[in-house]
């Protein structure tokens, strides 16, 4: 193409060559540096001289897309080469790309578009678009430059970089803020390239373009009204980038305009005042409501946080606990109706916005009644020792009863448990009880009192609590002493040491300290002097000693009372019997009573007739011991005779009797010897001389009327003087036992139990017996005969025997003393 060529000769170095010169002149002052200067510059015409006939500069132009085999130019004609020899020459094109976006035809040196052209991608943005390559041929070798410019065709619209934008923006902006908008890009050049934005029609944003070198146009969005985030949270604009083309070509953003929150509204409580009603005894975690608040605003504005607030704008201390992200309200701790009835709780909602804006939402809280509290019993006044004498209705103790529940929760019924002699009288309100006594106490049946109170309200389930109350009892000397045994019964063996205690007596008191201190004295105010007179008493320990020994064969039994005071104000006494027996010991030898001389000596002479059949009664020898029992017991034996084949003697009644008949050859007087002893433990004996003398028959009549009357006389003598002490000691003993008879009857004793039985045995000795009872037992002291069927008891009185029980009354007694004598 002749239009398009543009040849280059020297000449179009000489701008450069006078370039060359002129510095080179301007900086040369002496001949030799200007002679330097001239040679350089021959050179550099020789090497202009020589391009000029090797080198040559070619340029095309043609618009991009352009299709495959597209003629640019003849480079051969262009370079005037010989089309003849062109083939010869070996024609070609070099780029210095690695896309061949061109080629050479050899046969006529046409130069062909070999490839599309992108001149977008070639130069992008430059302009003009330039692609220089190298015509090459050889015989001889030459190289020409060839420029192509690639001519722009609008075959791209403009782009924005994504099809969707998202624009934030402060609902708080004011009208006019200015908002930068990405711009499109274009990649065609000139008028082809991006020349005008256009945006959809809205009230909020209008468009406007500004200049901005490499950047090109770049569109703004300009406020035209204010926003409000919670009326239209986002607009919604379409963005049209249109470019200088013909026909012209446009690209489209869509721009999401999301206005961005401000905090500017408070949270709002969906209701105002919540009410809620709950136990007191509901556990800690309890739900109670949930707090409900909004806030029109979004994100951090619209998160609201709660928290309890206490009336001078602290945090609260109520039992609550809220959640402060779910507004949940629980019971944190123990609620108690006794200490608050009614909770008006403060919740405060607050958004988290970096100015954070609050309301208040209001909670009642009302806590109903439980049965928890437990009635409480307090002891105003109390008498915890009280006379055992106090009369009924004696206060002892004043008390107030309390329960923190309310309602029947809250009544309170007291009573007293168990059967105790007290009372609670309750007053006209019901909140105070006194404690009285309803009965006469007794500090020796009860010393102390327990007392528990039982105070339990009306709840349900009730609940109950108890006081014990100690109350301890005054002793007063109300009881008299009382003796161990009623009447005492004392067993003295005679010949006693004197001044030695004998027995003692006891008696005890019911009443406490002084009051049951006990003294003894014996009753002497009504007493003669007699044994009584001889006897002492200890006044602490109630020993009693004698004075005297005790003789059994003077005095056998007595009585005396002893009296027992206590140490109380006023004193009180009693008294008791003492009844005393004297046990007989052996400490009497038996009395011969016959036979006996004047002078006084046991010794007698008996004559009888020569011509007496065997077992003719001599005579009898009599005797008695004042002992009784064993001690007086006396057993007959002979120590001495002349011829024992004549005479016996029965152990037992003492008569001597003849064993055979006499002979001519026997002699006619015979002296026996008989021992009189009894049975004690040691026993006591007597001796008597008895001369038998042989007479005729009528001798021994005679002799016997004689000695008959003499006989009658001394035993009319012996036997009224033993008579009369007889009768007398019937009469004394008769008394005695009359008078323990009405004793026994007055004190109704059952502890009493001995008696005393007349059982008379006769056996032709003067003896003396005596039967009593002790205990569930009979015992009689016999004399030398025992009735048949009795026993004897071992002990120290051998002359104690048990008899068959033959008991009567309790109070009976009998004493009878019976002095036989053969």
């Amino acid at each position: 193409m002749t239009g398009n060529k543009i040849r280059i000769l020297l000449t179009d170095l000489r701008p450069l060559i006078k370039i060359f010169l002129c510095q080179t002149m301007a900086t040369t002052h002496t001949k030799g540096q200007w002679m330097d200067a001239w040679i350089a510059f021959c050179l550099v015409l020789l090497i202009a001289t020589t391009l000029e006939g090797t080198s040559a500069q070619i340029r095309y132009s043609v618009q991009e897309e352009s299709k495959s085999g597209t003629a640019v130019g003849n480079v051969a004609k262009d370079l005037g080469l010989d089309l003849g020899r062109l083939s010869d020459r070996n024609l070609r094109v070099v780029s210095g790309t690695k896309q061949d976006l061109f080629k050479v035809n050899p046969r006529d040196g046409v130069l062909l578009v070999n490839q599309r052209i992108d001149r977008e991608e070639l130069c992008a943005k430059t302009s003009p678009c330039l692609t220089n390559l190298k015509a090459v041929v050889e015989n001889p070798l030459e190289m020409h430059q060839v420029t192509v410019e690639i001519l722009d065709v609008n075959d791209n619209s403009p782009k924005f970089p994504e099809e969707n934008y998202t624009l934030e923006v402060l609902e708080s902006a004011t009208v006019g803020s200015r908002f930068q908008l990405e711009g499109a890009q274009d990649l065609d050049v000139g008028l082809n390239s991006l020349q005008t934005y256009k945006i959809n029609h809205n009230q909020y944003f209008r468009l406007e373009t500004d200049e901005f070198g490499e950047d090109g146009k770049v569109p703004f969005l300009i406020l035209q009204r204010p926003l409000d985030r919670e009326h239209t949270a986002q607009h919604w604009l379409l963005l049209t980038a249109i470019d200088g083309g013909k026909p012209s070509k446009s690209g489209t953003i869509n721009i999401t305009v999301i206005v961005i929150d401000v905090n500017d509204n408070s949270p709002m409580c969906d209701k105002q005042k919540h009410t809620i009603t709950i136990k007191e005894n509901a556990p800690a975690g309890t739900f109670l409501l949930t707090v409900n608040a909004s806030d029109s605003d979004e994100g951090i504005n619209g998160e609201i946080e709660y928290s309890l607030r206490g009336k001078l704008r602290g945090l609260s201390s109520e039992p609550f606990e809220l959640d402060s992200r779910t507004g949940k309200l629980t019971v944190k701790g123990s609620l108690d109706y006794e200490d608050k009835q009614v909770y008006e709780i403060k919740v405060l909602a607050t958004d988290k916005g970096a100015v954070s804006l609050s309301t208040h939402c209001n909670v009642v809280v009302s806590v109903e009644d439980v049965n928890d509290n437990h009635p409480e019993i307090e002891i105003t006044s109390l008498s915890s020792r009280i006379p055992e004498d106090a009369p009924p209705g004696t206060v002892v103790a004043l008390m107030g009863v309390t329960d923190l529940d309310s309602g029947v929760n809250g009544q309170v019924v007291c009573s007293v448990s168990g059967q105790l002699p007290f009372d609670l009288k309750p007053s006209p309100d019901g909140h105070s009880y006194s404690l009285v006594t309803k009965d006469y106490l007794d500090k020796e049946a009860t010393h102390m009192y327990n007392i528990t109170i039982m105070a339990k309200d009306l709840g349900s389930p009730a609940l109950s609590s108890m006081k014990v109350i100690q109350v301890e009892l005054l002793d007063v000397n109300d009881n008299s002493p009382v003796f161990t045994e009623r009447p005492y019964n004392f067993y003295v063996p005679e010949n006693n040491k004197a001044g030695m205690s004998i027995f003692s007596v006891s008696a005890t008191d019911a009443d406490g300290g002084e009051n049951a201190e006990v003294t003894y004295s014996i009753d002497r105010k009504s007493q003669g002097p007699t044994v009584i007179s001889f006897l002492n008493i200890n006044e602490a320990s109630g020993i009693i000693s004698a004075l005297k020994s005790f003789d059994f064969e003077t005095v056998k039994t007595f009585q005396f009372h002893v009296v027992a005071t206590d140490s109380g104000t006023p004193s009180l006494s009693s008294n008791v019997t003492v009844n005393v027996f004297i046990l007989d010991q052996n400490d009497n030898p038996p009395v011969i009573l016959y036979p006996l001389s004047s002078n006084g000596s046991a010794q007698g002479v008996e004559e009888i007739p020569r011509n007496v059949n065997a077992g003719h009664l001599v005579t009898k020898v009599r005797a008695y011991d004042p002992d009784i029992g064993y001690n007086g017991w006396l057993l007959f034996s002979l120590q001495e005779h002349t011829d024992h084949s004549l005479f016996g003697l029965d152990r037992y009644t003492g008569q001597i009797r003849t064993l055979r008949s006499f002979t001519e050859t026997d002699e006619a007087e015979h002296k026996l010897v008989i021992l009189v002893k009894d049975n004690g433990n040691v026993s006591l004996s007597a001796t008597a001389t008895v001369v038998v003398k042989l007479v005729e028959p009528k001798e021994a009549f005679a002799a016997s009327d004689v000695k008959s009357a003499a006989k009658k006389d001394d035993e009319d003598t012996n036997v009224t003087f033993y008579l009369m002490i007889t009768l007398g000691s019937v009469s004394v003993l008769f008394l005695i036992s009359i008078i323990v008879l009405i004793a026994m009857q007055c004190s109704k004793s059952t502890d009493y139990t001995s008696k005393y039985l007349q059982e008379a045995n006769y056996d032709g000795t003067l003896c003396h017996s005596i039967q009593y009872r002790s205990g569930d037992k009979r015992y009689m002291l016999v004399g030398p005969r025992m009735s048949t069927g009795s026993t004897i008891v071992p002990g120290s009185y051998g002359n104690t025997l048990v008899l068959p029980d033959r008991r009567r009354t309790s109070e009976e007694v009998n004493v009878l003393y019976s002095f036989t004598q053969l």
